[in-house]
């Protein structure tokens, strides 16, 4: 059974993946922060290819890092 779970994605997971994806996007994480050369999106915007990113943006985001720091949902209140 557990070789047919590694095949066969639960609904579960694909929300998990698709969640990750958008919250990089909306803070801007990671490669989201750069725009995109090969769909030509904004910094920030979900690439128009469906549940990945073009491997042009990641190419360009290896090349100038941008630190972006933590995601704000997750750093609780220092003050």
């Amino acid at each position: 059974m557990s070789l047919l779970s590694a095949i066969l994605p639960s609904p579960a997971a694909d929300a998990a993946h698709d969640a990750a994806h958008e919250t990089a996007a909306r803070f801007q994480q990671g490669a989201y922060s750069v725009p995109c050369p090969q769909c030509h999106v904004p910094a920030g915007v979900l690439c128009l290819a469906r549940r990945s990113m073009h491997a042009a943006r990641r190419a360009l985001y290896r090349r100038n890092p941008k630190p972006t720091g933590l995601v704000p949902l997750l750093v609780g209140r220092t003050r």
